[in-house]
């Protein structure tokens, strides 16, 4: 009982700081210069995208865990590797 006292009155003082929001978009078929803030001259305007990218941090080096979707989503959610993953095609 000594332990617990002590233990839950350090969590009350503990200063968390400001959060910071992660958004991660994973999109099927969407390659690198198909988004605005990649490439000017995008077909498809993306004016949210590119407002994201402006007012946030851009990452331009991505490495997937397969080249087609399902795999490709089960190592992002798993944390496997394509290898050990229970998902390897689309169907």
């Amino acid at each position: 009982m000594k332990f617990w006292i002590p233990f839950f009155l350090s969590l009350s003082f503990v200063n968390a700081g400001p959060t910071t929001n992660i958004l991660l978009i994973l999109a099927d078929d969407l390659g690198y210069g198909d988004v605005g803030c990649y490439n000017p001259e995008a077909k498809a305007p993306t004016p949210n995208l590119d407002r994201l990218a402006k007012e946030g941090m851009r990452f331009t080096d991505h490495y997937t865990g397969s080249p087609v979707c399902a795999p490709a989503r089960c190592s992002l959610m798993t944390g496997l590797h394509g290898g050990h993953a229970y998902v390897r095609d689309n169907h």
